[in-house]
């Protein structure tokens, strides 16, 4: 709120302040800022005037609202400065304040809420701390949506991955934690919805670590498309672990085959390793390949290849980018590191992505899904691929 003084020199009413305002400020600070037209857009409210005319003299206030940031609702103030005639009359205004309403605002809420529980703990209706309790399960709750009725987390449909759970507290605890890409069986029958997002995401099970978590998780690999599986401590549920509990139990997830084979005695896993090929080199043998893609053989780095990948390393350093080239080293685009995963799933043959950035799992498996033979980063997860992850210090 822009609050300045009027003097003139002379009789003068609200029309003529009105109007020396419009007509001496126009064009001063450009189309942008130009008052009419901020009028007209409703960044500027109405203005108001009060004027006094006492022995050939006027006096007066002007009171200009405004929705502007405060550097534009300054410059608009400072330009009622350069204002020196209204109408027939000299007339000198002079700024006063320029008020953030919304101080006043926060100001009268905090008083009006200490009036309000006052009122409550005189009355006896409820004690502080279970007015604290619902007001922080109201806003646990903010974010969790639906999906065809069964509870989510805001961005389920726009992540890659997706991490199922048994209920909808459970959606509740990870939200509030910042994992937004969660969704509820809310039930022990397994939604078809949720069997139709498996085939098409990333999926991730995370159960309780009870029996009816053993149960739930069952039929999820039995129903369902799971890449990995996580459980909550023994005994716990997910709905009551702490955030350092939550992220723990999810870096310590597994596939579902090594899920099972946890689940085997030792009789049992020695006669499954017995039958098992050799294992060969770690890169060669993924966790679990990518849904519908066969897996292609680890490319060998050449040295030509090696300076290529420092070389164009060594440009990226401090830039937050990532080029992508063809399988002739030529440039197909440089984006920004945080548009690269969208980019990548547009980009025809990508061969080679160098980036400013760490390798972590997600940019692999769209990497497998595009058929992409390096992935070149500053730092690289300890991910089993059959893609060729270096990181800078592998190519220095």
């Amino acid at each position: 709120m822009i609050k300045a003084e009027i003097d003139a020199k002379g009789v003068i009413e609200k029309p003529d302040v009105i109007g020396a305002i419009f007509g001496q400020t126009e064009g001063l600070l450009g189309t942008d800022l130009d008052l009419r037209e901020l009028q007209r857009t409703g960044r500027i409210g109405r203005i108001e005037v009060h004027i006094k005319s006492e022995k050939g003299k006027s006096h007066g206030e002007v009171i200009i609202p405004s929705s502007l940031d405060s550097a534009e609702t300054a410059l608009i103030a400072a330009t009622l400065e350069t204002i020196e005639r209204v109408g027939p009359c000299l007339a000198k205004i002079t700024l006063k304040s320029v008020e953030d309403t919304r101080e006043l605002k926060r100001k009268f809420v905090v008083d009006k809420a200490k009036t309000i529980l006052k009122d409550l703990l005189d009355n006896g209706i409820q004690d502080t701390s279970k007015i604290a309790e619902e007001i922080k399960e109201e806003i646990k709750t903010y974010e969790i949506t639906t999906y065809h009725g069964l509870p989510c987390g805001p961005n389920l449909l726009d992540s890659d991955e997706i991490i199922v759970v048994e209920g909808r507290a459970d959606v509740i605890n990870l939200v509030k934690y910042g994992i937004k890409n969660v969704i509820a069986m809310e039930g022990s029958s397994i939604p078809q919805h949720i069997v139709n997002l498996s085939k098409e995401k990333i999926t991730t099970a995370f159960v309780d670590g009870d029996r009816g978590g053993s149960l739930n998780l069952k039929s999820l690999m039995e129903t369902t498309d799971l890449d990995y599986v996580a459980t909550a401590p023994e005994g716990k549920e997910v709905e009551e672990l702490s955030k350092k509990e939550v992220f723990k139990a999810l870096r310590e997830k597994i596939s579902p085959s090594r899920f099972k084979l946890g689940k085997y005695s030792n009789i049992e896993k020695r006669e499954i390793a017995r039958k098992e090929p050799p294992k060969r080199e770690l890169r060669e043998r993924p966790e679990r390949p990518t849904k519908g893609f066969t897996r292609p053989k680890v490319t060998k780095v050449t040295e030509d290849q090696k300076k290529i990948f420092k070389k164009t390393l060594d440009d990226l350093i401090g830039t937050r980018a990532a080029c992508i080239f063809d399988s002739t080293f030529n440039l197909l685009g440089k984006v920004p590191v945080k548009e690269l995963q969208n980019t990548l799933k547009t980009v025809d043959n990508p061969y080679a992505v160098i980036f400013d950035g760490k390798v972590d799992y997600v940019l692999d498996m769209i990497a497998r899904k595009k058929g992409i033979k390096f992935l070149v980063g500053m730092e690289k997860e300890n991910i089993r691929s059959p893609i060729n992850i270096l990181s800078k210090q592998d190519i220095t």
